[in-house]
């Protein structure tokens, strides 16, 4: 297909409900009072010259290429800052502004340089568009006069090339970094002649942008431009899918030149993100066609062996003899699987099912395990359905949020993005975490509260905040008594009024001043909508489900649920975390959350796969590793998962994986998983797929292949063919389609949903049924989904991981703007010029105290062991924290974390470890044998012969 072009309006759409009528042209037309002249015509089709208006920011009236003419008014107003008033006559086309518009072309062009043909954005630059609109054939003043053709260009940036020689000053990139992102990188310097775009450093590389490319995006000429466009040319078709990152499940035009991907541009009606991207989604997608990507499957008898490609039949064949020789040694419950949060839905829903119904049992589980499967737990026993309640545009409405265990600028700089824009304009913000997030103080932002608990004392903190309310009298009685248990709210109310949850009790343990704890308190009970948006701050403790449980409380003691603008929200890390939860890959739940003991609903699912089904829960993932060490688990099949460098307690997992006769791995990469893998399945990138992602607002995606499978085969289709070996052969999908259909068919909040109506719609947010055609954006309006809320006491139990004299700091950890969990993606892209290295954040007085100095190497040993990274000294920590991130597998960030788990989900505790840190001069022992041992492990047998693929 050609070109998606996405209509600009000029300028942002009037929120008003009012309309107005006006003639533009001679032509009657109906709009939204607020609407500006430029929008109005646009709307009937008159486009009106114009460089500095573009629809995703305010007007700001400077090219005066816009004027219009008005019946009965003096002057020449700009359209774009012009709002439409009753009964207004308008003319965009007279003798009189069409020699103005070419003046004022004539002076952007004298002042030009005039290389369109060999211009990087030649076909596709508003400058060159504007010039043919207004009819410009000739410039009076020349090209001898003053000029800035000498401006050196900054080519800092890996992904884009400020080239000022062509900037015609329209501030369209400054007003994007300030409407659109919100960090204010940009700004005019200068006046008058000598006026040009800035950055507040030495170069775009070194200055406070963060690349999200909403400059390039909005910059009308060659100015800023994709240095993948400079390189390739301009695109000639597009494919909308959507980014393959975090939990915001961004929108975007993948733009190709044949078969090439030139660039990833965001879709302007994509719901989640309105047309704004990040540095991820935006420009890290190259590792699609890294030269490390494996596309051809492998085999090896021993792990000590090197690598031999196999076409896929012998990979099939070889996979599923090992399968069923360990459940013949072991009995049926000798294997499972692993989905994965990076994988479509339908990919995912393949895994589960072959587990159940080929592998015959419940030994399914996902990487959600170890981030977000406290939310499930907690939401479901309080509201009645395991996911966030708002989309993300009921932020616009919020009055006040707290942000909690969360740091969306890193991990989701989209959404922060939404948020910066409320809070600058007067919305409050409370944020409990330990550190110093960007948005406790930022460039026009600054938290009303910052709570900077100590790690572990998450639920201490909540009950105090719920204390306050309740003793204060700022309980929503209303609310509660008609949406809510009231037996259960009794409870958890004479619970909470005790004064063992009263601040000043708590301020010793958290590390909370009392009184802060009290404002917070007061301004979220009473402050109008309040909204809470949590991370895996929350729920990476011990008490996860328990801190999900009470933020539940919270929203419904306050009334803060079931509307625009509160609710609680998880913000999920991964692509698909919510999706791969939906389509049922824990041990203990079939699609949709629904109990596999459940005689008749596992009975639908049994007529349905033609297969009986295990009604016993399976094995969770730390219980696959116990089990694997004991001797009685042998064989695994981990789809998109690097469980070896993700899971907490390293030595433990690699041990649990060196146990296993088989087992499976099925990704891009020879990832550190598959160091101890007997099978390497290649994977697709999401370039390839073809299904769907559900975001952190439970809003369902289309993935669309923007190119072929370099394997030769889908995602899905592997695994069904590796189903199809093991002896299931009623499996025998044809399409992803049909995969959906079937999730339709037998998960009633997915009972709406086919690609045909993901493709008319856009997108819908589950659930989408009969009762819900359109999807359903707010959950709990009119009542909770389990009937009556229920509250439920949520007792402070302190973590059994405790500092000593020996272990006197408290590891917690967490990730980088440019980086991308595992890292496995963002470390084969330009990225790592941001981020080379996990580094250990220590606060100068730890610092000072153990001898430490800036850039130099400690030694970060704890219970479980030891690793080596360089100090980074900063004031972001509080004293007695260290953080670090487990981008880079060499790190060994989780060879030291612990096993301790939540005690419903058994989510790791990764936010709380002790640890003592001293300086060192070498790599730890685990790094020595990791550099020693994993290029062996990694071998590929040279030349081997190869069947082709089929």
């Amino acid at each position: 297909m050609a070109i998606l072009k996405e209509k600009d309006f000029g300028t942002p759409k009037s929120k008003s409900v009012q309309k107005v009528e006006v003639q533009i042209d001679g032509f009657k037309v109906e709009v939204e009072e607020g609407t500006s002249v430029m929008r109005a015509a646009s709307e009937i089709g008159i486009d009106i010259p114009k460089l500095c208006a573009t629809d995703s920011l305010d007007p700001f009236g400077s090219c005066r290429l816009c004027l219009v003419e008005v019946e009965g008014r003096k002057g020449t107003p700009a359209s774009c800052t012009t709002p439409v008033t009753t009964g207004m006559k308008i003319s965009t086309q007279t003798p009189r502004l069409e020699k103005l518009r070419r003046g004022v072309m004539e002076l952007y062009i004298s002042d030009h340089p005039l290389d369109c043909l060999t211009c990087a954005a030649n076909g596709d630059c508003e400058l060159q568009d504007m010039a043919g609109s207004v009819g410009l054939r000739d410039v009076r003043y020349g090209y001898d006069g003053a000029n800035h053709f000498d401006t050196p260009k900054d080519q800092s940036n890996p992904y884009f090339t400020f080239d000022p020689e062509k900037c015609i000053v329209c501030s369209r990139c400054v007003r994007a970094c300030d409407e659109v992102q919100g960090t204010l990188a940009l700004t005019i310097d200068g006046r008058g002649f000598g006026s040009k775009v800035a950055v507040g450093g030495q170069d775009f590389f070194s200055s406070e942008c963060v690349s999200c490319g909403a400059c390039v995006q909005a910059c009308p000429t060659a100015t800023l431009q994709e240095n993948s466009v400079i390189e390739h040319g301009t695109p000639d078709r597009s494919v909308l899918t959507t980014c393959a990152y975090c939990g915001v499940g961004c929108s975007f035009k993948a733009e190709m030149k044949g078969d090439q991907l030139i660039r990833m541009v965001p879709y302007k009606d994509g719901k989640a993100n309105h047309g704004h991207s990040c540095v991820k989604g935006r420009f890290a997608w190259g590792y699609a066609t890294h030269n490390d990507r494996i596309t051809k499957p492998m085999i090896r008898e021993k792990i000590t062996d090197p690598w031999r490609e196999v076409s896929w039949d012998e990979a099939f064949a070889f996979s599923a003899e090992k399968l069923k020789k360990a459940q013949a040694d072991h009995g049926p419950k000798a294997i499972g699987g692993i989905t994965s949060s990076r994988c479509t839905s339908e990919e995912v829903w393949v895994v589960q099912k072959t587990i159940r119904a080929a592998f015959g049992n419940n030994n399914v589980d996902t990487c959600a395990r170890v981030c977000h499967s406290p939310t499930g737990y907690g939401l479901n026993q309080t509201f009645g359905t395991s996911a966030g309640t708002q989309d993300f545009d009921s932020v616009e409405e919020a009055d006040v949020m707290i942000v909690i265990g969360a740091n969306p600028t890193d991990a989701h700089p989209v959404f922060a993005s939404q948020m910066k824009r409320r809070l600058r304009e007067g919305a409050k913000l409370i944020v409990v975490d330990p550190r110093k997030i960007d948005l406790v103080k930022s460039a026009h932002i600054e938290a009303e509260h910052h709570l900077p608990l100590k790690p572990g004392t998450n639920v201490a903190v909540v009950n105090a905040i719920a204390h306050v309310i309740a003793k204060e009298g700022l309980i929503d009685q209303k609310f509660v008594e008609e949406r809510c248990d009231m037996q259960s709210f009794n409870e958890w109310r004479n619970f909470i009024l005790d004064n063992i949850n009263a601040p000043e009790t708590i301020a010793e343990e958290s590390g909370v001043d009392a009184e802060e704890i009290r404002a917070a308190a007061r301004l979220y009970a009473t402050g109008g909508n309040a909204a809470i948006y949590y991370g895996l701050g929350v729920t990476e403790h011990s008490q996860g489900s328990t801190m999900v449980m009470g933020m539940a409380n919270l929203a419904m003691a306050t009334g803060n649920i079931g509307r625009r603008g509160v609710g609680v929200n998880p913000l999920r890390g991964q692509n698909n975390v919510q999706g791969s939860c939906d389509m049922g890959s824990f041990p203990h739940e079939l699609p949709g959350y629904r109990s596999v003991g459940d005689d008749e609903v596992r009975g639908t699912f049994e007529t349905a796969w033609q297969r009986k089904l295990d009604g016993v829960p399976g094995y969770r993932i730390p219980n696959m590793f116990d089990e694997a060490i004991s001797g009685n688990y042998k064989g695994m099949y981990v789809q998109g998962e690097d469980i070896a460098q993700s899971d907490p307690n390293t030595l433990h997992v690699e041990a649990a994986l060196k146990a296993l006769d088989i087992l499976i791995v099925q990704d891009l990469f020879l990832n550190e998983t598959a160091r101890f893998a007997h099978v390497f399945l290649p994977g697709t990138s999401f370039l390839e797929k073809d299904g769907t992602f559900i975001n952190a607002e439970r809003r369902i995606n289309r993935v669309r292949p923007v190119m072929k499978s370099a394997t030769g085969l889908e995602e899905w289709e592997v695994t069904q063919r590796l189903a199809n070996a093991m002896g299931y052969t009623e499996m025998n999908y044809t399409d992803s389609s049909q995969i959906m259909d079937e999730i339709a068919a037998l998960t009633p909040t997915f009972a709406g949903v086919s690609f045909k109506r993901l493709d008319e719609k856009g997108s819908v947010q589950w659930p989408c049924n009969d009762d819900a055609p359109d999807g359903t954006p707010i959950m709990h309006e009119d009542g909770f989904v389990r009937g009556k809320g229920a509250f439920i006491v949520t007792e402070y139990v302190p973590t059994t991981e405790k500092t000593n004299r020996k272990f006197p700091l408290i590891l917690t950890t967490g990730r980088i703007l440019s980086q991308y969990n595992v890292g496995a993606q963002t470390r084969r892209t330009d990225n790592v010029d941001w981020w080379e290295e996990d580094v250990l954040e220590i606060h100068p007085s730890d610092a000072e105290a153990k001898g430490i100095l800036d850039g130099h190497w400690v030694s970060i040993r704890s219970r479980k062991g030891e690793t080596t990274l360089r100090a980074l000294i900063s004031e972001r920590m509080a004293p007695g924290v260290v953080y670090t991130t487990f981008h880079h597998p060499e790190s060994g960030a989780n060879v030291i974390t612990t096993e301790n788990s939540d005690w419903a989900t058994n989510c790791p505790e990764y936010k709380v470890t002790a640890v003592e840190v001293t300086p060192a001069n070498h790599k730890s022992e685990w790094q020595e044998h990791y550099a020693l041992e994993t290029p062996r492990m990694r071998k590929i047998v040279e030349k081997a012969p190869v069947e082709p693929a089929e």
